[in-house]
């Protein structure tokens, strides 16, 4: 570089901040700074992706905090040299003891929330002659704005904390402990409460019910504890469970409890256990330890007040963010004054990141916000020590109000079972009205003979005291009550209560393998599958809609600098490749060595290198400048001090900031004032006078930096729409600049490549101090301070001049378009959701496969609710959309909604071409179309009486394409297919922009990406790649919706069965409720006898292998059709119920009619017999042998001999010795033998014939597979009807 630029300076060499000699502990404070002046100003660190995804609101919108600046160098390998550029105005601040002066001016300003994020920004004013110049003025200004709104503590009881003073504090109110509780029990409390949320269930209420009806003198069919073993064993398991978790719980508090933090006591810092800190002490936490409750910072080890935390615990980001100390108490704490003030904040609530308080501290107030509280949970990084006063503790810490779990899901089968579970319910009610009629019809027949009949007798015979009273005959009105109320106890397992747990049994089984599945393992970040919730595993199979975020859910949100257009002319379009790149910067002798490196165009290398000083060189030079100072990342030297990596919450800076590196301008440093940047070899030192972050309304970033020949410039990028708004077209080569900027920007865009547009200016003296005044003002305001500082901000961001463009790929996660292709064979609709412009989403959606070359496209792009309706009505007429009305009845007369299903094209690249050109394109008969709508068409349909038409538009498309969309705005469109239709919806993205779609879906899915884990921790399951939700749904999915369909089926035949055999015993036994079989039989019978092959086979049966079912993607259709699982099937299964429960009660009756064999034999055959047929039936539809299978199925019958033989060897049970005697006949095993024939050969008989003449797809291809062949003429089972 030559020395003569005008922006360069190599007489003015950089001031590199170095570490001060740090205090290493901090004992009585001495003195008291009475002479301190100052003045005030607040500070919220909220950073926004400038470039992100998300267009109008990114990740960082709703988890705000942001690194910020460092003014020292910390003794680790790594040294970061970093400051934020968002800082409060530093005012002086004098403690005389030391005979020290500061003078730094500090600014800050806060942006309200959003109609769906917060956005908040900063400003930074660093020491400069102008400001110095002005200061007599921004005083008077800053006291007046600086003093609290009333209104803004009117609360009726504002939090007071009077800084170390503890006693004074907690006695004036009643403030929580600072122990935290995470357990749900209690010893005391755990019975009670457990059993309460127990019995939300309703049917463990009915249950209860019967245990209790079965404990009255009349109504004891079973023997009264027999009756409450059912439930008491569900209750016991479920409670062990709780109970195991909760203890889990009691200890990791009782950890956390006892952990010890330094609190200031006598005037020295001593340990203390973090359950006894209380409010308004003064706490003490060294480098890498962890925050133990909510604490406004009153110094660090940096003289500036700044320190460095990490919020992994708290949302899930592992960048650091920075929180500072008000200088006003900062340099008290660190000069070793004593400390004394009150501070006056809002009541506890759960919003991390806002926090209205001030402080009085010296007989001066002033404000304090969210960068100025550090909360619990978070982690000190490169800070030797902070010290801060307790404002929260215990569960009224902010951490602690935020523990809510994400909203329970159920499942969509689960729903359906309930309405088999009442049909159930009536047939029970019907078998007890049947039987309590005939009971009453009986006994008026026989009234005059109850006295002689063995069943009922009015009166005692024997001699005696009792002779000739009553002996349990209540008349027949109520005998027949009784009777009715007897059979409900005899058929309670008619409603399975052992279903409940056997599926969540099962579902833990399938999850089980589901995390073990090594083809679901995320390799380069090292994350497994994870499976979050346990209800809705067969959720999975049943999919028809997937809303996707895009950038790091498609793409891998890794960004690379591709191309860039400067003055005028685009580079990048033919880069060399790295090696030749490396080779050829390795002449110029490159300092600083990248992480990763970057290929560089030549031709601009050389023309940053040209001597001559003219417009395209020094274009070029401010374009690469503004890349390295405007921006918010932190530079990371190593020990080698030539190795630097970036470290911010955006990629898109991050990749923006090396990009400038690799063509020479390196930011290595960044403190509270000032940065410096390496240019070719020359270093620079620019002063920071402030900072405005990007917000949604203005949609760029500007910050006004101090050249060392005091040259003051503007430096601005932001997003396209907002930045042509604010460029200056004054001169004829302004405009022809503009014009070829905005062709290289949709050439760009049209290549799926994010834009950004850089700009800067000059700015007078005038023009900075006007800036600084009103900058001043508004980041003090605590009124409308948002609006306050876009007006500020508007003072500058006005007639620039446009330096380029620059645009920066996000490549597609491997596996993407392949992974699409498949879910949309499967008859599954991809929607995409992204806060990008259309012409790159549109770019994304070809390279993906989403969109296809032959679909007619449908824009929406409406500016009001008028225009949007036309748009919407317009494109339904053009291309015959039917209401939804006519669709169902279309859908009445057989037609096939999967055959409607189309690959997906487009023909236009640019978002330019007027609103209404979709109308005047040629129509194509039969062509897929793809409706392609922006967010702010969005807030007019959504929000209107428009989302029934937007709808049925979008329905009836291949592929909808939602651009420029905002978090709420993906909730709602997820919401409007899910309240509109049955399809189950499934949302999968991997960043806190996309919680509220995840949590709206019925099924969520987060990716564990760039962009923190807030998607992962408020998903139901979560993964590394996109391309995993292939496998987990084609093969996961299908494999769990057919367990769990054929679980609940199994489990209502194997109870029904069971109790119509009792049914038609009671019916031959004068309606008495008696029973043949003991009371441990029948308790046994769901809980023991045929328990274990139905949850083995839940979890290890499959009816198709996973090759298959990747191979074939329209064997997923079996879930849209309902096929393992629907009201046909409940009844095909109840009819064969019917069948093989006569079987098993009159083919014994019928061999063993002439014989004397008693009741209790008969009992003990009809038990052995249904416990072989219900496991005979289970064997014919088992689809995969394998040893644990056969284990179960037949080693169930063993164990239901074994039983049988201990009960019937215990001499006081009625059933005494009765199996030997039996297993000696010949009868008795022919009995068995005709029961299982009989009764299965209906079913038998079925599923052969359906087999050969109608099979479905999954049977085509089990025959496929067992005969080692793949026919070619495998097709869905909708194209097999309709031929």
């Amino acid at each position: 570089m030559t020395s003569g630029l005008p922006l360069l300076s190599s007489s003015d060499p950089p001031s590199v901040a170095q570490s001060s000699k740090l205090n290493k502990s901090i004992g009585s404070f001495g003195c008291l700074c009475r002479d301190a002046s100052f003045s005030s100003s607040t500070l919220d660190d909220k950073q926004s992706n400038l470039t992100s995804e998300e267009g109008d609101s990114s990740p960082s919108d709703i988890f705000p905090d942001q690194p910020l600046a460092q003014t020292y160098r910390p003794a680790a390998k790594k040294q970061f040299y970093s400051a934020d550029l968002h800082y409060h105005q530093r005012f002086p601040l004098e403690c005389p003891t030391q005979g020290r002066k500061r003078q730094v001016a500090w600014g800050s300003m806060e942006l309200p929330r959003s109609n769906n994020n917060s956005f908040a920004a900063f400003e930074i004013s660093g020491a400069s002659s102008v400001a110095q110049n002005k200061r007599n003025k921004a005083e008077r200004v800053r006291h007046i704005s600086s003093q609290f709104e009333e209104d803004l503590f009117h609360e009726e009881n504002p939090r007071l904390i009077y800084i170390n003073d503890p006693r004074r504090t907690n006695d004036n109110y009643e403030f929580s402990d600072n122990e935290i509780r995470t357990s749900r029990y209690t010893v005391i409390t755990f019975l009670p409460k457990n059993l309460f949320i127990q019995f939300h269930r309703i049917a463990y209420l009915y249950f209860l019910a019967i245990a209790a009806l079965n404990q009255l003198p009349p109504l004891a069919v079973f023997g009264r504890t027999v009756s409450l073993f059912p439930l008491l064993f569900v209750l016991s398991v479920t409670a062990v469970k709780d109970g195991y978790e909760d203890w889990r719980r009691h200890r990791s508090d009782r950890k956390e409890n006892n952990r010890e933090a330094l609190v200031l006591q006598g005037g020295q810092f001593r340990l203390k256990r973090w359950k006894d800190i209380q409010a308004g002490e003064v706490v003490k936490i060294h480098s890498d330890e962890s925050i133990p409750c909510d604490m406004v910072l009153l110094g660090t080890s940096d003289p500036s007040g700044l320190a460095y935390i990490q919020t992994m615990n708290l949302d899930g980001e592992s960048n650091l963010k920075t929180r500072y100390a008000r200088q006003e108490t900062a340099s008290a704490v660190f000069e070793g004054c004593t400390t004394s003030g009150v501070i006056n904040c809002e009541q506890p609530n759960r919003n991390i990141y806002e926090f209205t308080a001030n402080m009085e501290f010296n007989g001066h107030k002033f404000s304090l916000s969210q960068s100025n509280i550090v909360l619990r949970g978070c982690q000190l990084k490169n800070t030797e020590w902070v010290i801060g006063v307790v404002v929260y503790t215990g569960q009224e810490t902010k951490a602690m109000l935020n523990s809510a779990a994400s909203p329970s899901k159920r499942s969509k089968l689960e729903s359906y079972m309930n309405r088999e579970t009442m049909w159930l319910s009536i047939f029970l009610f019907i078998m007890c009205v049947v039987v309590a009629l005939g009971m009453g019809l009986w006994l008026v027949r026989r009234k005059y003979q109850l006295d002689t009949l063995p069943f009922y007798r009015k009166r005692y015979f024997t001699m005696g005291k009792d002779d000739g009273k009553t002996y349990k005959y209540y008349g027949i009105p109520m005998e027949t009550f009784f009777s009715f109320l007897s059979s409900i106890i005899v058929f309670q397992i008619m409603i399975p209560i052992s279903l409940y747990i056997t599926m969540e049994l099962v579902r833990l089984g399938q999850s089980y393998f589901m995390i073990g599945d090594s083809h679901m393992y995320d390799s380069s970040s090292g994350s497994r599958f994870q499976c979050r919730s346990l209800n809705i595993n067969e959720d999975l199979g049943q999919i028809r809609y997937i809303f996707s975020d895009k950038t790091g859910t498609l793409t891998e949100n890794k960004m690379e600098f591709r191309k860039a257009s400067v003055y005028g002319k685009s580079y990048g379009s033919s880069l060399p490749s790295l090696e030749a790149s490396i080779t050829e910067r390795g002449k110029e002798t490159q300092r600083w060595k990248l992480k990763s490196e970057i290929a560089v165009d030549p031709e601009l290398m050389k023309l940053l290198h040209k001597e001559v000083i003219e417009g395209e060189r020094l274009a070029a030079h401010e374009f690469f400048l503004t890349l390295a100072a405007c921006n918010t990342v932190i530079p990371i030297l190593h020990d080698d001090m030539e190795s630097i990596d970036y470290q911010g919450e955006s990629p898109d800076e991050q990749a923006l900031v090396a990009a400038a590196s690799a063509y020479g301008y390196t930011l290595f440093e960044r403190t509270s004032g000032h940065i410096v940047i390496d240019v070719n070899g020359e270093t620079l030192r620019l002063d920071v006078l402030g900072l405005h972050e990007f917000d949604s309304v203005r949609k760029r970033m500007s910050v006004v930096i101090r050249f060392p020949n005091n040259a003051v410039k503007v430096l601005v990028k932001g997003a396209d729409t907002s930045m042509f708004s604010v460029i200056s077209q004054d001169t004829e080569r302004g405009d022809h600049i503009w014009q070829e900027t905005q062709k290289h920007l949709i050439e760009y865009s049209s290549e799926g490549l994010r834009t950004l547009v850089l700009a800067a200016r000059d700015l007078t003296v005038s023009e900075l101090e006007l800036w600084q005044l009103r900058y001043e003002d508004a980041s003090t305001s605590l009124t409308d301070r948002a609006a306050k500082l876009r007006q500020t901000a508007a003072l500058i961001e006005c007639n620039l001049n446009l330096l380029g463009a620059t645009a920066i790929e996000d490549k597609l996660q491997d596996g993407v378009p392949e992974t699409i292709e498949s879910l949309r064979q499967a008859g599954i609709k991809v929607w995409v959701l992204t806060g990008d412009k259309q012409e790159t989403a549109i770019s994304i959606g070809l390279s993906c496969k989403l969109l296809t070359m032959d679909m007619q496209q449908i824009i929406i792009n409406g500016n009001s609710e008028v225009e949007c309706r036309n748009l919407l009505v317009g494109a339904k007429n053009k291309y015959g959309v039917k209401s939804l009305s006519r669709r169902n009845e279309d859908f009445g007369r057989g037609n096939n909604s999967e055959s409607d299903y189309h690959e997906v094209p487009l023909h236009t690249k640019s978002s330019q071409m007027a609103h209404w050109t979709v109308f005047k394109e040629e129509v194509k008969p039969n062509a897929p179309l793809a409706l392609i709508i922006d967010g702010n068409s969005l807030v007019y349909i959504l929000e209107k009486d428009l989302e029934t038409e937007l709808f049925e538009l979008a329905t009836s498309c291949s592929v909808v394409l939602c651009c420029r969309v905002a978090p709420l705005q993906k909730a709602g469109i997820v919401d409007l297919i899910k309240s509109r239709t049955e399809d189950m919806t499934l949302a999968i993205g991997d960043g806190a922009n996309d919680v509220s779609m995840i949590q709206m879906a019925d099924v969520g899915v987060g990716i564990c990406g760039q962009e923190g884990r807030q998607a992962v921790m408020a998903s139901d399951f979560a993964m590394g790649q996109f391309r995993f939700l292939k496998r987990l749904l084609l093969v996961h999915g299908h494999w769990n919706y057919q367990r769990i369909g054929y679980l609940v089926l199994y489990n209502f035949y194997r109870n029904a069965v069971f109790v119509l055999m009792l049914f038609w015993y009671i019916l031959c036994t004068a309606f008495s409720t008696t029973s043949a079989l003991t009371d441990w039989s029948s308790v046994f019978y769901s809980v023991i006898y045929t328990s274990v092959p139905t949850i083995i086979v839940g979890i290890w049966d499959k009816d198709l292998s996973d090759k298959t079912l990747l191979q074939y993607p329209k064997l997923y259709g079996a879930g849209h059709r309902h096929e393992a699982y629907n009201l046909h099937l409940f009844w095909i299964t109840m009819i064969d119920t019917l069948w093989q429960s006569l079987v098993l009660f009159y083919v014994p009756l019928f061999i063993y009619s002439e014989s004397s064999i008693d009741i209790w034999s008969m009992g003990s055959l009809w038990t052995i017999a249904v416990v072989v047929l219900v496991n005979i039936h289970l064997a014919m539809d088992i689809q995969r042998w394998v040893s644990i299978t056969h284990i179960a199925v037949w080693g169930s019958i063993v164990i239901t001999y074994a039983c049988m033989v201990v009960l019937d060897s215990i001499p006081v049970f009625p059933n005494y010795w009765t199996i030997y005697h039996l297993a000696k006949s010949p009868s008795y095993w022919l009995t068995i033998l005709l029961i299982i024939v009989i009764g299965i050969l209906p079913r038998f008989l079925f599923k052969v014939v359906r087999q050969t003449f109608w099979p479905s797809d999954i049977q085509i291809a089990r025959e496929a597979e067992i005969l080692k062949r793949w026919p070619d003429h495998l097709v869905s089972k909708g194209n097999r009807t309709s031929t």
